[in-house]
């Protein structure tokens, strides 16, 4: 990672590790949306969502690219998911 500030840095540090499998198919990397959450918190400033499901659905999608299950489902999935609601507990 080039800089600590960077979006999935900040997914690793709230995972506890130095880098994932980058594996699809054998991937076992799980990020909840707290973890999520919080790294919406310290991205703010740099997300461009105009609520906390949209911010958290664009990390969400540095989670599809890094191959990171979000809340045991494919990364994928899970932005359905919250654009169905699903996760709406989280966002009130």
């Amino acid at each position: 990672m080039s800089d600590r500030n960077e979006t999935p840095h900040l997914i690793l540090q709230q995972l506890g590790q130095k880098k994932c499998n980058g594996s699809v198919e054998s991937a076992t990397e799980n990020i909840t949306i707290e973890q999520i959450k919080a790294v919406v918190s310290k991205q703010e400033s740099k997300l461009t969502g105009a609520d906390l499901s949209a911010m958290c659905r664009e990390i969400m999608g540095t989670c599809v690219a890094m191959r990171i299950k979000v809340e045991g489902m494919d990364a994928r999935e899970a932005i359905q998911a919250t654009k169905e609601g699903r996760f709406n507990e989280y966002f009130a």
